[in-house]
């Protein structure tokens, strides 16, 4: 089959198209997936750098977010059929591991799961469209909704808005009737997020958001004192962390899903204490989340936002994208 093949950590030119690499063999509690969709995501370049602790069996195929029909099936697995439309839950709950990390992943014509990982796509979503949802807007449902309980009567910041996880906590955000702030790069990604229901967009302001947040709502201060926001989101970590806290209004949450700038930050307890804030820590998806954000689609409450579709030959190139923050959204692979 036709794959996109890490061989050995590195940088772009790590991931090799190999048009002739073997074809999955399907074990009895398996099913053989035909990918039609892969949408990429920031662990894909951690994969592809290589992760502290985490060893990485060569070769290896990425793209953790797979839809497709399934093609084949294991003599023990009841209750699908050839043809069925399947997601992939990339998290593998009996086993452990993750499909693009411990075993290939879906760059590539064809992918192997275990049949307990398959989650049936409904009438009125695309193979895109499913594909767009685990790792980033599964992630992000499970951090708005289960984990930061998000309502309508809150004033959010989201950082790193512009991108999988952060598009789909601002779509998220908006359902659920809050009043929204959005961190991005560019005027126009600011312009887009502001097309996709954000209420205000700024700039990081070279890590100094926290002032453009007491524009708009004051400064938090003594009790019964309201400046600041109620959440913030925040996955990048790095020297976003304090100025985040700063932006927090007394008895705010903070919540977190990742580091993609880095997971050592500096920070300030003093607010920590001083305002009562709450620190949220939140871990993937659910499959819950996954059935509950196909319904979301199906009917027509929530849209993804998908950058570029691209063939499994630039791949690679769309890793890139991702890397250099070039990208509003998802990235799709269609093999």
């Amino acid at each position: 089959m036709k794959a996109i093949v890490l061989n050995g950590h590195g940088g772009a030119d790590a991931l090799v198209y190999d048009e002739n690499f073997p074809d999955p063999k399907c074990g009895e509690n398996d099913a053989i997936i035909r990918v039609k969709a892969t949408s990429l995501n920031y662990h894909d370049i951690f994969t592809r750098n290589g992760m502290p602790g985490i060893k990485i069996q060569m070769p290896m195929i990425c793209g953790l977010d797979v839809a497709g029909e399934i093609v084949e099936l294991g003599s023990k697995v009841s209750g699908w059929d050839l043809g069925d439309r399947v997601l992939i839950d990339p998290r593998n709950r009996v086993a452990g591991g993750l499909v693009g990390e411990t075993i290939h992943g879906g760059l590539a014509e064809y992918c192997r799961v275990a049949d307990h990982q398959l989650v049936k796509i409904p009438e009125g979503v695309s193979y895109d469209q499913a594909s767009s949802l685990p790792v980033a807007y599964g992630t992000a449902h499970r951090m708005m909704v289960t984990i930061g309980k998000i309502t309508e009567s809150d004033k959010v910041l989201i950082l790193g808005a512009s991108g999988g996880v952060g598009t789909g906590a601002l779509l998220l955000a908006k359902m659920a009737g809050a009043e929204v702030v959005v961190c991005a790069s560019s005027e126009e990604k600011m312009d887009k997020l502001k097309e996709l229901g954000a209420d205000h967009a700024m700039t990081y302001m070279d890590n100094q958001f926290h002032k453009g947040v007491y524009e708009l709502y004051g400064k938090p201060g003594r009790r019964g004192f309201e400046g600041g926001v109620n959440m913030v989101v925040n996955f990048t970590g790095g020297e976003t962390w304090v100025p985040s806290l700063r932006a927090l209004k007394r008895g705010g949450r903070l919540v977190t899903c990742g580091a993609t700038a880095g997971f050592d930050p500096k920070t300030d307890i003093r607010f920590i204490w001083t305002f009562e804030l709450q620190l949220l820590g939140s871990n993937s998806w659910e499959r819950e989340d996954l059935t509950q954000l196909m319904d979301y689609i199906q009917a027509r409450k929530m849209e993804p936002v998908i950058d570029k579709t691209l063939p499994l030959k630039e791949a690679a190139e769309g890793i890139r994208l991702i890397e250099d923050r070039e990208v509003f959204g998802k990235v799709i692979i269609n093999p």
